[in-house]
């Protein structure tokens, strides 16, 4: 945590973990990362975040993955950030370890997490999706590259679809309870 570009009180992380480039990574307050959490991007954590155990977010020092506030991503949870486009302009498999001039294009867009936002266990998001505030995947969803949810509603399935909404007044007096004067996105 030493490492980390910014780090506020209040931080776990569990062992082991993998952070390829710490220097990139900005954790707020009241933060939970477990065991076997692998990271190969940016990331930028809000506050009241947990990321469960055996998490994987991959796409590269160029990547970015950002959480808002009161966000989860559950055990088992895949966010891509960066993938080959497979064009077949380029050598695809072992990207980094392929010299840039004979790889294939990648598609690189950062995740966006908006506040309240929940990942169920082993759900895969893919390069930029937006999560609008207070949305939920559920356990096993794919989040196909470029999806934009609505706000407070719960998606299933793969790929995921829109399955109902999801209530929000409690959440947000929560937080405003904890000092958090979150507005409900429309």
């Amino acid at each position: 945590m030493n490492s980390f570009a910014a780090c506020g009180e209040d931080v776990v992380v569990g062992q082991p973990v993998v952070i390829r480039y710490p220097e990139l990574v900005r954790v707020g307050k009241h933060v939970a990362i477990d065991a076997f959490f692998y990271c190969t991007t940016a990331l930028e954590l809000g506050d009241y975040v947990h990321i469960g155990p055996h998490v994987s977010v991959i796409g590269g020092r160029e990547a970015l993955l950002r959480m808002g506030h009161f966000t989860n991503i559950a055990a088992g949870g895949r966010i891509v950030c960066a993938s080959d486009s497979f064009q077949g302009l380029g050598l695809i498999g072992p990207g980094p370890v392929i010299p840039p001039q004979f790889r294939d294009q990648v598609h690189c867009e950062p995740v966006v997490m908006e506040d309240f936002v929940n990942l169920g266990s082993n759900c895969v998001v893919l390069p930029g999706c937006h999560l609008s505030q207070g949305t939920v995947l559920a356990a096993g969803a794919l989040l196909p590259s470029g999806t934009r949810t609505r706000p407070w509603t719960i998606y299933r399935g793969v790929p995921a679809r829109a399955w109902k909404p999801r209530p929000w007044e409690k959440m947000l007096q929560y937080a405003q309870a904890l000092g958090y004067s979150i507005a409900p996105a429309a």
